[in-house]
């Protein structure tokens, strides 16, 4: 089985590419090009169809995708083991309340998971970082060359797709048993 560990380093690789990738869509025609070619007949034709319900169908498609891999680029069997002492910790520091040294203590466990949960959880962004950044610049693309439109009468392309990721993500995190 592969290292499923992460890695900062290739982390920064790729969010380097990634921005890389955002600073020059303009100045590289065959990137942005190429990218137009593949998603205006796909996610393009959903939400010209209906912007609302194609904008949905694109955020859960992404969100299914994203929540595979996080699933099985990641080591979520170490990812839960963190997550359950985290929770413990947090019940002690609960129950040590009144004694703020110990809280402290507590509290420096803790900040020691956060790198390792990190590290763990940086190959799945590995795999989707320039995705995430292409697709992104092509809504950019699409969406000011459609005007602008709002989303439920008032929320621009952004909140929408936040809004709708976090509400897909979390219930496919939940019903694919992912950390």
């Amino acid at each position: 089985m592969a290292n499923k560990e992460g890695s900062f380093k290739l982390v920064g690789i790729i969010m380097g590419i990634s921005l890389l990738i955002a600073a020059l869509w303009d100045q590289l025609p065959w990137l942005s090009g190429s990218i137009h070619a593949i998603l205006d007949p796909t996610a393009g034709f959903l939400l010209d169809l209906e912007l609302t319900l194609g904008m949905i169908a694109i955020v859960l498609f992404i969100s299914v995708g994203t929540t595979i891999i996080q699933k099985y680029a990641t080591d979520q069997k170490t990812l839960k083991e963190l997550k359950k002492e985290q929770k413990i910790l947090q019940k002690q520091m609960k129950e040590f309340k009144d004694d703020p040294q110990k809280v402290m203590e507590l509290q420096k466990k803790q900040f020691e998971f956060i790198p390792k949960t990190m590290k763990l959880s940086m190959r799945a962004i590995a795999y989707t970082g320039i995705p995430f950044i292409l697709f992104f610049r092509w809504f950019s693309d699409y969406f000011v060359s459609a005007g602008n439109p709002v989303f439920l009468g008032f929320m621009g392309w952004f909140i929408f797709y936040l809004l709708t990721t976090i509400i897909f993500s979390s219930i496919l995190k939940k019903w694919m048993d992912v950390v």
